[in-house]
């Protein structure tokens, strides 16, 4: 399979760093073809604006979509989006990688959606959902998360985390065609001893061994 992971953390030698870079070497034994976008380490900007394109629609007023729709007929995309939108083209399977930070994705993952999943590319004249373009590809969220578990389920802490995780799943994977995994989760990686770290860098190995043969979730709507 090809597989894209795209990973933000700042610190390579975090919990999400070892989890990135095992699945990079679990993928490649495993005989899949693997890209990836590491975000910090790219500097990717996160900022939507005029800069997302080499050509111009309308100069006198920005209206984002209006931009990308004409960018999409026209290979309008700046060199560093349009790199971005041919590995999710290109993926059978996108995985990212992030810490859940304020009950959602880093700003420099979410700024990564708003110039790369663009009109015309991802989604655009009535190719959503179930006729999505990304149609026939899956994607999987695998993350950490400072908490305990049982602080993120229905009537812990935090509440549901199936529920914290749909605005990514429905939201954006679905709402583009993407099918949706089981995410992968280790909760407070910080209070693990490095044996118990180990142990969950094996489940995640475990996990990556058989994502060919996995089957996609069921993800209602809000």
């Amino acid at each position: 399979m090809k597989i894209l992971i795209v990973y933000a953390h700042p610190e390579p030698k975090s919990m999400n760093g070892a989890m990135f870079n095992t699945a990079v070497t679990t993928l490649l034994e495993a005989g899949h073809e693997v890209q990836t976008s590491d975000l910090y380490a790219m500097q990717f900007n996160p900022i939507s604006d005029r800069k997302n394109f080499t050509t111009v629609y309308n100069d006198a007023f920005f209206k984002q979509q209006l931009e990308e729709q004409h960018a999409s007929r026209v290979h309008g995309f700046a060199a560093d989006i349009a790199a971005e939108q041919e590995k999710i083209a290109w993926c059978d399977v996108m995985i990212w990688q992030f810490p859940l930070w304020w009950f959602s994705i880093p700003a420099i993952l979410k700024g990564w959606v708003d110039r790369v999943f663009a009109m015309g590319t991802s989604y655009g004249n009535s190719h959503i959902y179930e006729t999505g373009i990304y149609t026939g590809k899956k994607a999987m969220l695998s993350l950490t998360i400072g908490g305990p578990e049982d602080a993120y389920i229905s009537g812990g802490l935090h509440g549901d985390l199936e529920n914290m995780l749909k605005p990514i799943h429905r939201g954006i994977f679905q709402f583009t065609g993407f099918s949706v995994l089981e995410p992968f989760v280790i909760h407070g990686p910080a209070r693990m001893s490095p044996e118990e770290r180990a142990l969950a860098l094996e489940d995640w190995i475990a996990r990556l061994k058989q994502i060919a043969q996995e089957t996609t979730i069921e993800v209602t709507n809000y």
